[in-house]
């Protein structure tokens, strides 16, 4: 049933490939069925013709979406054996996005300009302010990425990573994180000190195993290529030809920001990424990764980009949820 039943309308669109299309639709029209949810419309498809009926602003969305989504697997953009529903929801995002200046709008066109390429896939932007993040990864030395969970932060610095890597432009990738944890502490885990880290490093591993072989990530963990540390352990070292991530840097203090930053050496690039909303430092203790905004703000050499709800890539309700949040922060309740 649709929402609302005033200036509805019905276009038509064709396209000429029915073997795209039969991909394109998914098993039994998943995909057209959580399209018409999410868009509030109603499609019918005849062969090779598809129906789309709503009201105008959905069904003009809903054509473009389609279209789009067609065109890239026609052109290779997105691989026939990795298409899912959330790439029609990245679709929707580039669309439907709430701010769109004239400068955005001329980006949704170049969105998938940038590309790194790692051993088992082409990892491309899937928002707006993904693309600023990809540019600033780029062409920045020093990025600070920040914004909530699961909109690609760490995800699209581990794929630059490894592109470099994999291209020869640095020597290793130096994944770190502060072992601060919201409610365990470290000594009533069991373990040694390398298994009660580990869980907290999880999230990298899980980002290298997803663009590399494992027995590649374990070779190369082997031979110090790659290394996963605690961000404790990086004091007195300098990185030189490295790339450096340093992730959940929200929960870095102030000492330890300035001695990750200050680790930078020749040849080398550093993100740090955190999400300034799920801080979990001791009441009353300013964190590394928010002070250091205020400090080096002006230095143009560092770039900040910040990713908002609508960039989230995660299940749609993630968005929901953030956004639910950021108003009870804003009303005080």
């Amino acid at each position: 049933m649709l929402k609302n039943q005033q200036q509805k309308e019905e276009i038509t669109i064709e396209f000429p490939n029915n073997s795209l299309l039969a991909i394109m639709i998914g098993q039994h029209s998943i995909n057209i069925l959580k399209l018409e949810k999410l868009l509030d419309i109603h499609i019918s498809q005849f062969g090779n013709q598809f129906n789309i009926y709503g009201d105008k602003k959905s069904t003009d969305l809903g054509k473009t979406i389609l279209t789009n989504v067609y065109n890239k697997l026609s052109n290779r953009e997105i691989e026939a054996i990795d298409l899912k529903f959330s790439n029609f929801e990245t679709e929707f995002r580039m669309c439907n996005s709430k701010d769109k200046t004239n400068s955005k709008l001329n980006k949704v066109k170049d969105v998938f300009q940038y590309k790194f390429e790692t051993w088992k896939k082409t990892i491309v932007s899937k928002s707006l302010g993904q693309n600023d993040y990809f540019d600033a990864l780029n062409n920045y030395e020093l990025v600070f990425g920040l914004g909530p969970a699961g909109t690609g932060k760490s995800y699209l610095a581990v794929a630059k990573g490894i592109d470099m890597l994999k291209k020869g432009l640095v020597e290793k990738i130096i994944l770190t994180r502060p072992a601060v944890e919201a409610g365990e502490r470290l000594g009533f885990l069991p373990g040694d000190m390398k298994e009660k880290i580990d869980p907290y490093l999880r999230p990298m591993y899980d980002a290298l195993y997803d663009m590399m072989p494992s027995d590649r990530v374990e070779k190369k963990i082997i031979s110090g290529e790659i290394e996963i540390a605690p961000l404790a352990f990086m004091r007195g070292r300098t990185f030189n030809n490295a790339f450096v991530i340093v992730d959940e840097a929200q929960n870095t203090t102030s000492v330890q920001m300035k001695m990750v930053l200050t680790r930078l050496g020749e040849g080398s690039r550093m993100v740090i990424n955190g999400d300034l909303s799920q801080v979990d430092l001791p009441a009353g203790q300013m964190s590394g990764l928010q002070e250091s905004q205020k400090i080096l703000t002006k230095i143009s050499d560092i770039k900040i980009v910040t990713l908002e709800a609508e960039d989230v890539i995660r299940h749609p309700i993630v968005a929901k949820i953030i956004k639910a949040y950021d108003q009870k922060i804003k009303n005080n309740f």
